[in-house]
């Protein structure tokens, strides 16, 4: 999650099919989407990442994300 883009939008709350992300606010007390912190340590696992399933979908992070905040390393 690149915060520095996020806009608390919160799109991608919605669109994410397993809940990985919640609002909370940044330093600045602005509104940023974050991982919420019992999925930080397995989110490789609980999150299906960007493959070929999730891309496919016509609802997902990255197709919601209007500033391409969201990126998958897995």
């Amino acid at each position: 999650m690149d915060t520095d883009r996020c806009d608390g939008c919160g799109d991608c709350l919605i669109a994410c099919p397993r809940a990985v992300f919640e609002i909370e606010e940044d330093d600045y007390d602005e509104p940023k989407a974050v991982v919420k912190p019992e999925h930080a340590r397995t989110l490789g696992d609980v999150c299906l990442g960007y493959d070929a399933r999730c891309a496919a979908e016509k609802t997902n992070c990255h197709a919601v994300c209007p500033h391409n905040a969201l990126a998958h390393s897995w």
